[in-house]
């Protein structure tokens, strides 16, 4: 079995309070695009994990780490191409996770597991629940609330990795250094987004582009704050970050668009450029 692991981006990131555990609530908007990595899921007699980046050829990889929690254990050979950048806020590891989970689900290894899904995918991490969904969708709570947005438009995505990483528990860390304005779910940027985004409303889900780690991370980050100016110089009409960073990324209607402000972006080669789209065809229904 092949499968698919697709990149994400963040069109809205609400932090919202913080819990005794540390966790935080949010509530995002979150997409599937149409550029990630590759699993393939061979038999084999006994598992193993291989990886095109021998650097994540490790236990603690996602991939792994879900395989594990699976019982009875796989007996596969899963291989993992690997194209999403780390530490990047567009959920590679995250996506990897739930592919594996996903292939359990079709039966990629001949085992019946009567096991909540969404509950494994919690223990792996707060956006892997998303990536179950195989759409876009409004995700709340500590990421196990998903509600899918059906099929997305056929809307274009310019993404930018400046050659930095973001620590997510500094950048939380960092909010939480500053008091927030509580937020009602009725008042809530990411229900108005959704809403847009299930009409095709391009004009507003661009409007409404918000990420409460934006301006914090741009600040205290210059690498950051440089791809953001090269892409509003080069006509982007919103940039935005991704989750935590350190992914820019700005969307537009049409292939055209896109490929005209990636053409004029006056970045080095160590700015990595994705241009995709949303993932909208099979099996983004």
């Amino acid at each position: 079995m092949n499968i698919f692991c697709p990149a994400k981006v963040n069109l809205t990131l609400e932090v919202l309070n913080r819990r005794e555990d540390g966790y935080h609530f949010i509530r995002s908007v979150i997409v599937p695009l149409a550029y990630g990595d590759d699993l393939e899921i061979e038999p084999a007699d006994a598992f193993s994990f291989h990886c095109s980046e021998p650097a994540l050829e490790n236990e603690q990889n996602l991939v792994v780490r879900a395989a594990r929690l699976l019982e009875p254990e796989p007996q596969v050979r899963i291989t993992l191409h690997k194209r999403i950048p780390s530490q990047a806020g567009l959920g590679g590891g995250s996506s990897d996770a739930a592919s594996v989970l996903r292939g359990a689900m079709k039966g990629a290894f001949n085992a019946a597991y009567a096991v909540d899904w969404v509950e494994i995918a919690r223990r792996l991490g707060s956006d892997v629940p998303f990536f179950l969904v195989e759409s876009g969708a409004l995700v709340e709570g500590t990421g196990e609330r998903v509600t899918a947005v059906g099929r997305l438009p056929a809307w274009h995505v310019l993404v930018v990795k400046p050659p930095v990483s973001v620590s997510t528990a500094d950048a939380y860390a960092q909010i939480d250094a500053h008091p927030r304005v509580t937020r009602s779910r009725n008042d809530s940027i990411s229900i108005r987004s959704l809403t847009a985004l299930q009409r095709g409303d391009f004009a507003t889900v661009e409007s409404l582009l918000e990420n409460d780690f934006h301006d914090i991370v741009a600040s205290s980050t210059p690498e950051v704050a440089h791809a953001i100016d090269a892409l509003r110089h080069a006509g982007a009409r919103k940039v935005l970050l991704s989750g935590s960073g350190s992914v820019v990324f700005t969307i537009a209607r049409d292939e055209q668009t896109i490929a005209r402000i990636a053409g004029r972006l006056a970045l080095d080669p160590s700015y990595q450029r994705i241009v995709t789209r949303f993932a909208t065809g099979e099996p983004w229904q």
